[in-house]
């Protein structure tokens, strides 16, 4: 039987999510197909009771899914508990169980590809859904000294700090900081990296062409991490490089939990340098 997964977000259109999980599958011999499941919010339930069929191997979620899939579920792994949030479901004997592989991709991105160690470091965090709780729970686990929320919703903001602050250990401090005030201003001023985790600068989103922050604020000794991987180059990273900063898409991020999901659907290891060359190819480099 061929079996199916897919990405679960709204919009969906600008994932290349498929032609990585298509290379990988490919790569392995899977009898596999991969889609991209466009779910606005009022079908989400619809579409997480369809994963129980038989022939799905599961599924990733996305934006602005990732939180409000949890409850939908049989239950979630230690790690996706802790995050609060869900990016791959595993679909095993009927039962769907969440997992959160953003973590340890977003965890290997930084480390592989960037060459940073979060270890003692600043670090101020743009967004407070799904991809921000993962990205948050990382950088508590890698040591950071002090991490700063920043988003426009103050009660997520402030959800996301009081659920993370009991998991954080001595020498690290999660706090929060309101968009535009002068908490945020001086973050940014300190930070050894600032890492996008919102959809602005999306290809084909509303805010496609836009950086999420003024260039102006972006310093040249910070290390700048867009969580956005289409297009290829952010219209935020492209502001760093041209403040003189090293700055990083979310394409490595990307592939490297793509390959955790994989694993956990299959049992094997995924063809990583497969999956990141079809990612390039599908974004056009």
């Amino acid at each position: 039987m061929t079996k199916r997964a897919g990405v679960i977000g709204h919009p969906i259109g600008h994932s290349i999510s498929p032609a990585l999980f298509g290379a990988a599958f490919a790569a392995a011999g899977v009898d596999a197909t991969y889609d991209a499941w466009d779910t606005p919010p009022e079908t989400l339930e619809g579409r997480v009771n369809a994963l129980r069929g038989a022939d799905f191997l599961g599924a990733n979620v996305t934006v602005p899914h990732k939180e409000a899939i949890v409850p939908l579920l049989d239950g979630t792994d230690d790690l996706a508990a802790k995050a609060c949030a869900v990016n791959t479901v595993v679909h095993r004997d009927g039962q769907l169980i969440g997992h959160n592989t953003d973590i340890a991709g977003f965890a290997r991105a930084l480390r592989e590809d960037a060459g940073f160690d979060a270890k003692g470091k600043a670090v101020t965090l743009l967004g407070s859904g799904g991809a921000a709780r993962a990205v948050a729970l990382a950088l508590v686990e890698a040591g950071a000294a002090v991490i700063y929320v920043v988003a426009r919703q103050p009660r997520k903001i402030e959800r996301l700090v009081l659920d993370l602050k009991p998991l954080t250990s001595a020498g690290t401090t999660i706090t929060w900081a309101y968009w535009g005030d002068g908490s945020f201003l001086r973050s940014l001023e300190i930070a050894d990296l600032l890492v996008n985790c919102t959809p602005v600068g999306t290809a084909g989103s509303a805010t496609a062409g836009q950086a999420v922050i003024d260039a102006a604020l972006i310093q040249p000794h910070t290390l700048v991490f867009d969580l956005v991987y289409n297009p290829a180059e952010t219209p935020l990273v492209a502001a760093a490089k041209a403040r003189g900063a090293k700055a990083f898409s979310g394409l490595g991020m990307l592939v490297y939990q793509a390959a955790e999901s994989f694993r956990l659907w299959t049992g094997t290891d995924a063809n990583v340098q497969a999956m990141r060359d079809a990612g390039r190819k599908a974004l056009g480099q």
